[in-house]
């Protein structure tokens, strides 16, 4: 598998790219108001309930290779086709674009039905985060994809686990941030946002597909083989305790 230092950074850059995409975005300012009103610690239950949300669904999609029957060797060969694919998404404004069109159907009705629901204090806004996770699931669907075709690399549940909460924890971490802006500092800074995101998506997208490829052609373990002889005890130790 790819040195696990790489995966775990772009795992979390995928999380954090998940609530930049325009279908999410627009939406957390409100959300998190909401979950002031509720309860002063209510954004810190949001995000958590979103990104536990993330973690669980991320775990499900990784593990699908494994409950289908595939070995080893044709799980990282399913993943690597995989890799290829979301990248080839992500490297692509158009088909972005389509996929968004396509997601914000899939959203529509679990938003319409979330516009009902009224949930106090931080249990209650940490259970609407649960739901949120599972509605936005198909509008972040190119990053979570990407995220989980990385930990369906991993060699036990304990790893991929660790990785999609990795996601979980970035899908988090812009949720808060906006949280504290105001709205006007949203508005003025709305648009570096994008720009962070578009060229976040593209760094992921040409990631994804060098990893894709190395996977594909079995370079990627030589190059985690010289990786190891070349890393200081320390380092080997560090990343393969996990």
């Amino acid at each position: 598998m790819f040195p696990l230092l790489a995966t775990y950074g772009l795992s979390a850059l995928a999380g954090v790219l998940s609530t930049l995409s325009p279908c999410v975005l627009p939406l957390i300012p409100i959300l998190m108001g909401s979950a002031v009103s509720a309860h002063p610690r209510g954004p810190l239950g949001l995000a958590a309930g979103v990104a536990l949300s993330f973690t669980v669904v991320g775990v499900l999609l990784a593990s699908v290779g494994a409950a289908i029957g595939l070995d080893g060797d044709s799980l990282r060969q399913f993943g690597a086709v995989l890799m290829i694919a979301v990248a080839v998404l992500l490297l692509s404004p158009v088909l972005q674009m389509h996929f968004a069109n396509l997601a914000a159907r899939a959203t529509s009705p679990g938003h319409a039905l979330l516009a009902h629901v009224q949930l106090g204090g931080v249990g209650g806004q940490f259970a609407l985060g649960l739901l949120l996770g599972l509605v936005w699931s198909p509008c972040v669907g190119p990053t979570l994809g990407a995220a989980a075709t990385l930990a369906s690399q991993g060699r036990d549940l304990g790893r991929v686990a660790l990785l999609m909460a990795v996601f979980g924890l970035g899908a988090s971490l812009p949720m808060l941030v906006i949280g504290t802006l105001s709205r006007t500092a949203l508005s003025r800074n709305r648009g570096s946002l994008a720009l962070f995101a578009e060229r976040g998506k593209r760094l992921l997208g040409a990631a994804l597909l060098v990893l894709g490829i190395l996977v594909l052609s079995g370079a990627d373990r030589h190059l985690e083989s010289w990786l190891v002889a070349a890393s200081p005890e320390w380092l080997t130790a560090l990343t393969t305790r996990y």
